[in-house]
């Protein structure tokens, strides 16, 4: 897959209830859920990057957001950085794209079907708490924004449960366009380093196996490098990486 065609499928397998499409960039908004869902996507390049800027200041104002860029990392990005260079934009959460090839299982990972992890092709209540309280911010207003989010396109759910019944890890395979993507990797804070987060992980590629994926992708904070263990060991590989960029609050004005 190449890194373009990458970017169409995470936009799909992540879609924001909100977005407007202006032919180059894509704007995305989800009442601040998730920043993949509330930031533009510069998907070809301006032809004037400042008055572009300018108008995304604008449709995120009015939706009381963050300006905030996904910028992927080759040289289409460049001119745009330049400007955001300028207006001093920060730079955050420094994220892998990692790919593997569909089929079997890599030596690393046990064969067969993972015992104890139940899949479904809903997001479960069970499911969502555990996945939130790992990863969510916000209350059940935002949790319902997410839930739409996931739901927007076909996926397999993974929870897997320790000896006594209680959820430990969970994890989401998106189905776009023959191909598997892996999200909502979250392990509670007590279960981890005790293989659940493998268990997720291998019965999702096995889904994915059974429904005829050629290919899968995943993204990974690169801060993460118990994670990038994890998927280094099923086979996965870097294909590229993107960071997001968000501009500075305005300080308002002091005294009467």
């Amino acid at each position: 897959m190449g890194l373009e065609s990458i970017e169409e499928l995470m936009d799909r397998a992540w879609p924001a209830p909100d977005r407007e499409d202006t032919g180059g960039w894509v704007m995305r908004a989800a009442g601040g859920v998730t920043q993949r869902a509330n930031s533009v996507w510069p998907r070809e390049q301006a032809s004037d990057h400042e008055s572009a800027v300018r108008a995304a200041t604008q449709w995120y104002r009015s939706r009381r957001l963050p300006l905030i860029f996904q910028i992927f990392d080759d040289e289409r990005s460049a001119g745009l950085n330049s400007v955001l260079d300028a207006q001093r934009f920060t730079r955050q959460s420094e994220t892998l794209i990692m790919v593997r090839p569909g089929g079997a299982l890599p030596a690393t990972l046990p064969g067969g079907p993972a015992t104890g992890v139940e899949i479904s092709e809903e997001p479960s209540e069970e499911w969502l708490r555990l996945w939130w309280s790992v990863d969510g911010r916000g209350g059940d207003a935002e949790l319902d924004i997410a839930r739409r989010i996931l739901v927007s396109c076909p996926s397999v759910y993974a929870l897997a449960k320790d000896d006594d019944g209680v959820p430990a890890a969970v994890g989401r395979l998106a189905l776009v366009g023959g191909k598997g993507g892996i999200y909502c990797m979250a392990t509670a804070a007590k279960h981890r380093r005790r293989g659940y987060g493998r268990q997720v992980l291998e019965a999702l590629l096995e889904a994915g196996a059974h429904r005829g994926v050629s290919e899968f992708w995943l993204l990974v904070t690169a801060s993460n490098t118990g994670a990038r263990t994890l998927y280094d060991g099923a086979g996965f590989a870097e294909h590229g990486r993107y960071l997001y960029r968000q501009a500075r609050p305005q300080r308002a004005l002091s005294g009467c």
